[in-house]
């Protein structure tokens, strides 16, 4: 037990942020089919500890059309100039319509799982509560939840691609780490699509009761 504490110690370290502490992020999930839960970060956290450790890294990300919703690719680059082949991790999910929660797009709840399994694999998770393998491997797709959490609603705002020219390309998630003042903006100000609008409301009131917990 003493070898395995000291190993989980040194996993710890792997993405150490100087006054980051991801373990005070963690929510926990619960499977509505065999009831475990597990701790887990919300991928808007493991995006922003991504950022902070690896200011000009990337995430590639794609999903394409499979046995009726998407299967999404993810991988983790430590710099945006890195090669195709030269990344952190990768890692895949599958994700069809959910009637429960028709205002969600399974592309975009398929990519975000990618991202969230991808960075858990570059060690950018809890590791202790996690099984995903943190060398690179791809991951096999993950069935679809049996009912979407809260925390759905926020991931797929992450994913929501920012309307400001300036950071056209990005997501909403990626404005939030290099501009809040913009998706301010965007939640208070910007009137070209109602539906970017709430995304954005919804990763401001996110910000806001993180900060004042």
């Amino acid at each position: 037990m003493n070898t395995v504490a000291a190993a989980m110690a040194k996993i710890a370290e792997i993405n150490r942020v100087e006054g980051f502490d991801a373990g005070e992020f963690a929510v926990e999930y619960t499977d509505m089919e065999t009831g475990e839960t597990r701790r887990r970060l919300p991928v808007v956290v493991q995006i922003a500890w991504f950022r902070l450790k690896y200011p000009e890294g990337k995430i590639a990300v794609n999903a394409v059309p499979e046995d009726g919703g998407f299967t999404a690719s993810a991988k983790i680059y430590a710099n945006y100039r890195d090669g195709a082949e030269c990344y952190l991790a990768e890692a895949q999910a599958w994700r069809s319509p959910d009637e429960a929660k028709p205002g969600v797009s399974a592309r975009e709840w398929a990519q975000t799982a990618a991202i969230g399994i991808a960075l858990r694999n570059a060690g950018f998770g809890l590791q202790v509560d996690t099984a995903e393998p943190c060398d690179g491997a791809s991951s096999a797709p993950e069935a679809p939840e049996t009912e979407p959490t809260p925390e759905d609603i926020l991931e797929r705002a992450m994913n929501t691609p920012c309307p400001i020219t300036k950071y056209s390309g990005k997501t909403l998630g990626e404005v939030l780490v290099i501009d809040p003042n913009a998706l301010n903006w965007v939640a208070n100000k910007f009137t070209g699509n109602a539906e970017i609008s709430e995304a954005a409301k919804t990763i401001c009131e996110y910000a806001v009761r993180q900060a004042s917990a």
